[in-house]
C-alpha cells in the first residue's frame, strides 16, 4: 500500500502545473447600510494537481484586498487584507474550460478604516479568520495563459463578540493566470 501511494504522488507531482494569477477584487461586506462595492487587488501562486482525466484540485496563496466603501464625504471605506488559501475543485467541461468550486481560507494581516485621508488600525476589532465558499470559472486560451472568473460568499462573521446579524465578506474576482510549462 505503501508502495503505491509512493507511486500515485509521483505520478501527480509529474503531471502538477505551477503558475501566478493576478486580478481585480470588488468586494463588499454584508449588512452594512448605505456601502458600495469596494475594488481591490488579488494576485499570488498556485498548483494544479489532476486527480482523473477530468478533474483537478487547484491550491493557492493569494493576497486579497477586500473591504467595503461607503456613501457619503470623506470617502469612507473599510480595508480588509488578507493573505486567501482558497482549494478549489476544477471540472474540465473542454480542455480550455473549466468549473471550480471549493472552500477559501483567509487570514487577516491587516484592518483600516479610512476617512478624510485618514487612517485608523481598526484589526482588533475584525476577526483574523475568515471562511468563504467560492464558484469560478475559467478559460484557457492557451497552454501558458488564461482568465477566470470567480465569487466567493464568506460564511463567518468578520466583526469579534458580535451578537447581532454577522457581518460577512463578498468578494468578484476577475484576473489572469500564468502557467508555467515544463
Amino acid at each position: 500500500m505503501l508502495v503505491g501511494a509512493i507511486a500515485l504522488f509521483g505520478a501527480m507531482n509529474a503531471q502538477t502545473k505551477f503558475g501566478l494569477k493576478a486580478g481585480g477584487n470588488l468586494s463588499s461586506v454584508s449588512n452594512t447600510e448605505d456601502n458600495e462595492s469596494k475594488f481591490g487587488f488579488y494576485g499570488g501562486a498556485f498548483a494544479n494537481m489532476p486527480l482523473s482525466a477530468s478533474f483537478n484540485i487547484q491550491p493557492e496563496l493569494i493576497y486579497s484586498g477586500k473591504g467595503v466603501s461607503f456613501d457619503g464625504a470623506g470617502d469612507p471605506r473599510l480595508n480588509l487584507d488578507y493573505i486567501s488559501v482558497p482549494v478549489f475543485f476544477q471540472y474540465e467541461a473542454t480542455p480550455q474550460f473549466y468549473l471550480e468550486a471549493g472552500p477559501e481560507f483567509s487570514f487577516l494581516i491587516s484592518a483600516k478604516t479610512k476617512y478624510d485621508g485618514a487612517s485608523v488600525d481598526v484589526k482588533d476589532s475584525i476577526n483574523g479568520f475568515d471562511l468563504g465558499i467560492g464558484l469560478g470559472a475559467g478559460y484557457n486560451f492557451t497552454a501558458s495563459f488564461g482568465a477566470n472568473i470567480r465569487y466567493v460568499a464568506g460564511v463567518t462573521d468578520i466583526l469579534k463578540d458580535n451578537e447581532d446579524d454577522a457581518y460577512t465578506n463578498g468578494v468578484l474576482q476577475l484576473g489572469l493566470t500564468y502557467t508555467f510549462q515544463k
